[in-house]
């Protein structure tokens, strides 16, 4: 499996409407904190727009919504791993994508064998509080030769400037939230990236 380079992560359909129209081809929904029936309405629009668009839709952590509402792709922390069942997620057909912070959870989540694992934060991120030190390039080339074939997606800290660096140790994709949605113009800021991540498309 081939992930765009550029991997959007927003917290509401308002953002994807803004945003994925604009040629953004990989997007995750991750929404915290919302009574069901908002969050089912709020995927079921990321689907549709993000169908017309032609973008790749990942839903964070909600892998039951995701299979009830027929996504195909659902990303995991590894709190959500130890309670999901993953017979449940493939039987579905869902691709699942995971994260992890340290070698332990690298172990952890290998072992559930997803179709890409994600490491940050690469740099230091003001998203939330992480117990974590920034990963850094060396541990993210550590991660390229250990993940194996499967995708291999950088988060935390990232921005256009860096991305040659990312890409140059091994990531396969460049996850963003903050530089993008807490930016003056969200929509300038969206084309730099798509520019940005043009040479690994």
């Amino acid at each position: 499996m081939k992930l765009d380079p550029f991997y959007l992560i927003v917290d509401s359909a308002d953002w994807i409407a803004r945003l994925v129209p604009l040629g953004v081809k990989l997007v995750q929904l991750r929404i915290k904190d919302m009574e069901e029936a908002a969050l089912r309405a709020e995927i079921g629009r990321a689907k549709l727009i993000c169908a017309s668009a032609g973008c790749m839709l990942v839903i964070n952590d909600y892998w039951r919504l995701a299979i009830e509402e027929g996504c195909d792709f659902v990303h995991l922390g590894q709190e959500d791993l130890a309670d999901a069942d993953l017979s449940a997620i493939r039987q579905a057909g869902l691709r699942l994508g995971l994260s992890t912070h340290d070698h332990s959870e690298l172990a952890a989540a290998l072992d559930a064998n997803p179709d890409y694992v994600a490491l940050g934060p690469v740099y230091q991120t003001i998203l939330k509080k992480m117990k974590w030190a920034p990963q850094g390039l060396e541990r993210l080339a550590e991660w390229r030769e250990r993940v194996g074939e499967r995708p291999l997606v950088a988060i935390g800290g990232l921005n256009p400037e860096r991305l040659a660096g990312v890409f140059e140790h091994g990531a396969d994709s460049a996850a963003v939230v903050t530089d993008i949605i807490r930016n003056a113009d969200p929509e300038a800021r969206t084309r730099d990236w798509l520019e940005a991540t043009a040479p690994w498309r």
